[in-house]
């Protein structure tokens, strides 16, 4: 079968052939709020203390450092690649371009998994926070309604529901808004950290890294077991050094999210400069939150005392100093948190789905574009698609294959970069990964590490996900592939947006 590789410049063409074309109104302040906004949610109050008590220690603060690297090594894969090709369906569109058309099929119908999965389980959970915040008002309000027999979780609908409004009415009105929520639970955490240093005791953070200590795990279901553990046989890792690296990969899925900022980079204006600066400026904030929230977190109570509580998170540690009152304020936080992830992850997914139909992988007329240039139709339909799985179907043990999804886009991209410097060295690129191909090969390698720390039950639905995938590929989008057919556009046939196409 031989190899279809999409050219950069047929892909920056297409950003701009009428009636397919998304407006650029996207700022760096814009791109980093929603880095921000899409990996700060309910998790920045509970992931780190889950991994202080159970793997790290007080070291978690290292955890949390290594996971950003790691994460901070496939992000400047995605900046060096979005700033060449500005255009919208991140992960997809350059692994297009770079391995070819199959590998982003995959890619794209993992992306897809990703989101839409990660859209409808963040939607759900956000109907119970809200539950829980007027519950501390003394509203009490159901989380649920019954409809013929069946529990409809009527929040998650509803939040799926006004954000696909807004996106249809435009990017930037939706970034406006988000921008507002982001700002609000930001604004809360400083303020946790800040009352939390109050309570902050120094002797907690001795031992720093706690020695190693047989894992109190009791034997597993095979399919609840990592599939690191399964091949190597190998304990779960339990402090120490070990500890501290089973902690940064229960804590890098805190970072996950950076990439749906890139499935934005059509809609940025001067890409080439603001889509870098965006991206590792929200990755910069992110990296400071969550380093912040550990140290206070580590500080306030020793880990063994958190260790031996069933629910591990921020407010529980406030709880254990006395300090009840700091739960109503991490609700509304983790509350305006779940808000805006659920907002990027629509606009992510209807992006990805955009780009594929573009390029004939999915039906066309789904890429056609409202008078507002936003792919109305399409936000619509996933939209209401998201909404009505969050309402009516039990997600929860779905959520670890949004991270296998993401880590899957990580690996093929940090490849992706060292392909096309060997297959395009002529191209202009703004922003370079340093000390290529070693940090990109570093970069895959750490992540599929990542992924091999995810349950085989996982695996396996990850598995049956692809296997459809291909199904579809070759019943449907190899046979109307733009690309297979002869229709690109060629280069010439529009301008391009800020020189980036190659010579």
């Amino acid at each position: 079968m031989a190899r279809r590789i999409k050219p950069i410049e047929t892909a920056l063409a297409d950003a701009n052939a009428k009636g397919r074309s998304l407006k650029r109104s996207l700022g760096t302040a814009d791109l980093a709020l929603m880095g921000v906004a899409v990996a700060v949610g309910a998790g920045i109050f509970s992931v780190g203390a889950r991994a202080a008590a159970d793997f790290a220690g007080p070291a978690v603060i290292l955890s949390f450092i290594l996971a950003a690297l790691t994460c901070g090594l496939a992000i400047m894969c995605y900046a060096e690649f979005a700033a060449a090709m500005p255009v919208a369906g991140s992960a997809y569109a350059f692994t297009y371009a770079s391995v070819g058309e199959f590998a982003a099929w995959l890619i794209g119908w993992n992306l897809i998994l990703e989101m839409f999965t990660a859209a409808a389980v963040i939607a759900k959970y956000w109907g119970v926070y809200l539950s829980q915040v007027f519950e501390l008002w003394n509203v009490p309000i159901p989380p649920t309604i019954d409809v013929l027999g069946i529990d409809v979780s009527w929040p998650a609908f509803v939040i799926v529901a006004v954000f696909t409004v807004l996106l249809v009415l435009g990017t930037q009105l939706t970034a406006r808004v988000g921008s507002v929520f982001t700002i609000i639970k930001v604004a809360i955490v400083l303020f946790v950290i800040v009352a939390g240093l109050f309570y902050v005791q120094g002797a907690n953070f001795t031992p720093f890294v706690p020695e190693a200590v047989p894992s109190e795990t009791p034997d597993q279901d095979v399919w609840l077991q990592s599939a690191f553990s399964f091949l190597t046989g190998a304990a779960p890792a339990q402090y120490g050094v070990f500890g501290v690296l089973a902690g940064a990969a229960l804590v890098f899925f805190a970072f996950i999210g950076f990439d749906v900022v890139a499935t934005s980079a059509e809609e940025v204006k001067e890409p080439q400069r603001r889509l870098p600066r965006g991206i590792f400026l929200g990755l910069g904030i992110v990296t400071l939150l969550y380093v912040l929230v550990s140290i206070v977190l580590t500080g306030m109570v020793p880990y063994t005392e958190m260790a031996a509580q069933e629910d591990k998170s921020l407010a529980t540690a406030f709880a254990l100093v006395g300090a009840d009152w700091a739960a109503g304020i991490i609700s509304v936080g983790a509350l305006a948190g779940l808000t805006t992830v659920v907002m990027v992850l629509l606009l992510g997914l209807s992006r990805i789905l955009f780009s594929m139909s573009r390029d004939g992988l999915l039906p066309k007329g789904l890429s056609k574009v409202s008078k507002r240039q936003t792919p109305a139709r399409l936000q619509i339909g996933a939209g209401l698609a998201v909404a009505l799985v969050a309402a009516f179907f039990e997600v929860g043990v779905l959520e670890e294959l949004i991270n296998i999804g993401t880590l899957s886009a990580f690996v093929t991209v940090s490849i992706g970069v060292v392909v096309l410097r060997r297959r395009r060295p002529d191209i202009e690129r703004p922003f370079k990964v340093p000390f290529s191909p070693v940090l990109p090969i570093l970069s895959a390698l750490l992540c599929f590490w990542l992924m091999l720390n995810l349950a085989n039950l996982t695996w396996a639905l990850f598995a049956g996900w692809v296997v459809l995938g291909i199904g579809i590929y070759f019943a449907y989008g190899r046979r109307h592939s733009r690309l297979g057919r002869g229709e690109a556009l060629a280069p010439s046939d529009t301008e391009l947006p800020g020189g980036a196409a190659g010579h």
